[in-house]
C-alpha cells in the first residue's frame, strides 16, 4: 500500500502532466482534444477585439473594405476563437482541394495504412504545390458529386448557414460543373468551415486517427518546398511548422494553415477579394503570430 507521501507525489505528478498538456500546444494536448466548433461557438471577447483591431489596421493600410476580407483564428493551446465574417462564402480558388484530399481517404479507407509512394507524392503536389493536374486526376477518378457528398456528410457545407466548402468543378479545362446552391460558385469556402476542417484534422477526426495522421503528413510533404507567398512570406524566418493550403484566382487571394512553434499552436484562415490580398495575408500572419507569442 502506498504511503501518504507517495500518494501526494503521484497526485502532483499527474497534475503537472495535465497542466503541461494544457500549455504545450501539442496535437495531444487536453484542450485540443475537447474543443468543438459550430455555429453556436462564442468568440473569446479579448481575442476577438485583438483580431478585429489587427484586421482594421491592415485593411486601412492596404485599402481593403470590410466586405473584402474574412478571417478566423483558433488558438489550439487555449481554446479561444475569434472570427470576422465567418459565414461569408467566397469563391475559394484552390483552397477546396483540401476537400478532394479528404474525399480520397474517405472513399479509400485502406489508403490510411497502404498508401503508395506515388499517390502520396501526387496528393502532396495537389496540396502543397496546388497542382491543378493532380487535383483533376483525383477529382475525375472519384467524381465531383461523390466528393461533395463526403463534404456534406462532414457538414462542411450547410445551405441554411451560409454554405461552406464546395468542389463543383475539375481544376482546369472541362465541361462538368455543379455550382453551389447559394451563389453558384464552382469552388467556395467560408472561414468557419475551414477552421472546422483543420480542427478536426488536428483532433484525428477526419475519417480516422490514422487517416488524419497521413493527411497531416501530406500537408507537410517535406520533399516539396512551400510556395513562399501569403502566410509563409509573413512568417519567414520564424521557428514554425506550417501546414497550409492557399488559393489564388485573379483578385481572390486566400490562405489557411495550422501553425505551430514554441509556445503556440493555432489555426489561421483568411479569405480576401482584393488585388492587395497577398500583402494583407502576409501582414496578418506576422501580426497574429506576434500576438500569440506575447499572450
Amino acid at each position: 500500500m502506498m504511503d501518504t507521501k507517495s500518494i501526494f507525489t503521484l497526485l502532483l505528478s499527474s497534475l503537472a502532466a495535465m497542466l503541461g498538456g494544457f500549455a504545450s500546444g501539442s496535437p495531444g494536448n487536453t484542450i485540443l482534444n475537447v474543443m468543438a466548433l459550430d455555429h453556436s461557438t462564442p468568440p473569446d471577447s479579448t481575442l476577438q477585439q485583438q483580431l478585429e483591431s489587427i484586421d482594421a489596421g491592415l485593411r486601412e493600410r492596404h485599402g481593403i473594405t470590410s466586405d473584402q476580407a474574412s478571417a478566423g483564428l483558433l488558438d489550439l493551446s487555449s481554446g479561444r476563437i475569434a472570427m470576422i465574417n465567418p459565414d461569408h462564402m467566397e469563391y475559394a480558388a484552390s483552397v477546396p482541394k483540401i476537400g478532394i484530399l479528404l474525399a480520397y481517404f474517405d472513399l479509400h479507407p485502406e489508403a490510411a495504412n497502404d498508401l503508395s509512394p506515388g499517390t502520396r507524392h501526387a496528393l502532396g503536389a495537389m496540396i502543397k504545390n496546388s497542382s491543378n493536374e493532380m487535383a483533376t486526376r483525383f477529382s475525375r477518378k472519384m467524381g465531383l458529386k461523390e466528393i461533395q457528398e463526403v463534404l456534406n456528410r462532414y457538414e462542411f457545407y450547410d445551405q441554411e448557414r451560409g454554405g461552406g466548402l464546395w468542389v463543383g468543378k475539375h481544376y482546369g479545362r472541362g465541361e462538368e460543373r455543379y455550382g453551389d446552391p447559394l451563389k453558384n460558385y464552382s469552388h467556395c469556402a467560408t472561414v468557419r468551415q475551414l477552421l472546422r476542417f483543420y480542427l478536426l484534422l488536428e483532433q484525428g477526426k477526419l475519417v480516422s486517427p490514422t487517416a488524419s495522421g497521413v493527411m497531416r503528413e501530406i500537408f507537410a510533404s517535406p520533399e516539396i518546398p512551400h510556395d513562399t507567398i501569403k502566410f509563409v512570406k509573413g512568417l519567414a524566418g520564424r521557428d514554425l511548422t506550417i501546414l497550409r493550403k492557399w488559393g489564388t484566382w485573379r483578385d481572390w487571394r486566400h490562405d489557411s494553415a495550422i501553425i505551430q512553434g514554441p509556445d503556440r499552436h493555432y489555426i489561421l484562415v483568411a479569405l480576401t477579394h482584393h488585388p492587395r490580398g497577398d500583402d494583407y495575408l502576409a501582414d496578418l500572419a506576422a501580426a497574429v503570430d506576434d500576438l500569440l507569442q506575447n499572450r
